[in-house]
């Protein structure tokens, strides 16, 4: 058993500072169970957003010496020993007391998205045919738990605040699922390239990076739907198809 320090930021939307704390540290300890200890020992006061403590809510989200983690998923054995251990709240959202931030954004931004169309049946049972590689290119996407560390991370909404203009990495991934869906038939390439201001991203991975799933976010679902709204504005043969057609109904009687 060895005692550790902290610093931890306290504070609302008006104003905060890092106040600091030091607590026992015992083997396999987390981050998330030295912030309880804090919390019941020293700072009966400290709020914190934690639910299943197992890596699968994404409660927990917070910054770790300037690193978005998740407090229940990182080890203090794996910190740097004898240094202090900064635990501060996401920067991309506002605060709403100490290590808590106001995410509901997030649920904002979901709804903007066209949902899930499908096409008719494939059979007269009602029922659809697909192929095992088109099912297995969405799946990865599944496994995201929302604790929204990409979106925290992302430099569009972390620095320059274009919450307005841009939905982020997290429901770019949430549009690519769709647009992959071998059964969905529903378009949104338009929005993501006007509405959803997926032109801001420029390929950082720093969300790949953070992401406590592993979801390969910008090589599996951000380029490729880059890669579809080049196909549909910025192809030659696309844009010449697209004049003749535009002629054509022009020319019709």
């Amino acid at each position: 058993m060895s005692k550790m320090s902290f610093r931890i930021w306290r504070g609302d939307a008006t104003n905060g500072a890092f106040r600091d704390y030091a607590t026992e540290i015992t083997e396999g300890m987390v981050v998330l169970d030295a912030v309880h200890c804090i919390q019941a020992d020293q700072a009966n006061d400290l709020a914190v957003r934690w639910n299943c403590k197992a890596g699968k809510c994404g409660s927990c989200s917070a910054e770790i010496n300037g690193k978005p983690r998740l407090m229940c998923m990182t080890r203090m054995s794996d910190l740097p020993p004898g240094q202090p251990v900064t635990v501060e709240p996401m920067k991309a959202f506002p605060v709403l007391k100490d290590l808590v931030t106001d995410v509901s954004w997030n649920f904002a931004v979901k709804k903007k998205i066209k949902p899930f169309k499908p096409r008719k049946p494939d059979a007269p049972d009602g029922t659809w045919r697909m192929q095992q590689e088109d099912v297995d290119r969405v799946q990865e996407f599944r496994k995201c738990i929302e604790c929204f560390l990409c979106q925290d991370v992302c430099h569009v909404l972390r620095e320059h605040h274009l919450h307005e203009e841009f939905i982020g990495p997290r429901f770019l991934v949430y549009a690519a699922a769709l647009e992959m869906h071998p059964l969905d038939v529903e378009s949104r390439i338009e929005d993501i390239r006007n509405v959803h201001g997926i032109g801001y991203c420029n390929i950082t991975k720093c969300c790949t990076k953070v992401c406590p799933e592993h979801i390969t976010i910008t090589d599996n679902a951000i380029i490729p739907l880059k890669e579809r709204v080049v196909d549909r504005y910025y192809d030659p043969l696309v844009r010449v198809w697209n004049t003749l057609k535009s002629i054509l109904r022009s020319a019709a009687p």
